[in-house]
């Protein structure tokens, strides 16, 4: 009796302690869920995470709350979200720098943009926008051509070296020969102060971050590099202006690498119900984004696709960090 009680006790501790499996987590989510932003409170990466957390929050019954960790134009808080705990109650979101062209510039980044994730899905996409000062003698690529030739390099901003603002921008120089100065900001929210408080006069921005700008009159855009957005439909592409470049960039949700499979489907559902909601669809657009889900397995493979198209890229705009 007593080697009967003593061999269920060892059990029963051993049931208790033992790792969990992917099948305890049909409860998920049972507590708190944080979005860690790799971008500055106030920029449009922090503004969709913060609608995206609200409505998925809702449907997932529990609050997602967020962490900004900003730094080396989004790679420091994407490391992070790499290394966190892989059960789905660290969530991320990632643009076009931190997972497609940092793992095509950075002669070493301390995460892969590939095996280190689950992607979650994609969230929509937009374009980059090339804004100045409305004192800015130019209001399009051919009159920044034509002041480019008379002086010294322009400068311009964006939130980084290696991101995508700053790809734009040497693209639009190799390709236009427009002569530009990069100048490289802690964020996009940073820049855009900058730019509104008129001490610099040129920026690459992201459509999120600068659609309310423009449309309110206080900043002006000279031209869309990744495609002309139905938000800002009277703003020419750098291809409708003659420079032969476009390609699309997206916005997608990440979890650390092996999250249980339950999970993922939890997080792609609730966010695949945020982005067709009218009410968010609405929003993402006047912040120049087009809602557009595509399921995680997906865009994994079009993101692995778009780090080899992209490496070209920073070879011909001679962008690489070491």
């Amino acid at each position: 009796m007593k080697f009967r009680t003593m061999m269920l006790s060892l059990l029963t501790l051993a049931l208790v302690t033992m790792p969990a499996r992917a099948d305890d987590a049909t409860d998920y989510p049972s507590r708190k869920i944080r979005m860690l932003l790799p971008f500055a409170a106030g920029g449009g990466g922090d503004v969709i995470g913060r609608l995206l957390a609200d409505k998925m929050g809702k449907r997932l019954g529990q609050t997602i709350f967020i962490e900004n960790r900003t730094g080396a134009a989004g790679t420091i808080g994407t490391q992070q979200a790499a290394t966190s705990p892989a059960d789905g109650y660290t969530i991320t979101i990632g643009g076009m720098t931190t997972h497609v062209l940092a793992p095509a510039s950075y002669a070493s980044l301390p995460y892969d943009a590939i095996k280190d994730f689950t992607t979650i899905g994609r969230i929509g996409t937009s374009s980059i926008l090339l804004v100045a000062t409305n004192d800015f003698a130019a209001d399009d690529l051919r009159g920044l051509t034509e002041i480019s030739k008379k002086g010294d390099p322009i400068l311009y901003g964006s939130w980084g070296v290696g991101s995508t603002g700053h790809f734009c921008g040497e693209i639009l120089s190799q390709k236009a020969g427009v002569r530009l100065e990069h100048v490289p900001f802690s964020g996009a929210a940073k820049l855009a102060n900058d730019l509104l408080g008129g001490h610099i006069k040129l920026g690459m921005l992201d459509m999120a971050t600068a659609t309310p700008f423009v449309k309110d009159g206080k900043l002006k855009a000279l031209a869309a590099c990744g495609g002309r957005s139905p938000s800002l439909p009277q703003v020419g592409s750098y291809k409708d202006q003659g420079v032969d470049f476009e390609r699309s960039l997206s916005w997608v949700m990440y979890a650390p690498a092996g999250i249980p499979d339950i999970v993922a489907r939890k997080l792609s559902t609730a966010l695949k119900e945020a982005v067709d909601d009218p009410e968010i669809v609405e929003k993402l657009l006047a912040l120049g984004v087009t809602a557009d889900f595509v399921p995680g397995d997906q865009q994994r493979d079009i993101n692995a696709r778009d780090i080899e198209a992209w490496k070209k890229v920073a070879v011909e705009a001679k962008i690489e960090i070491k």
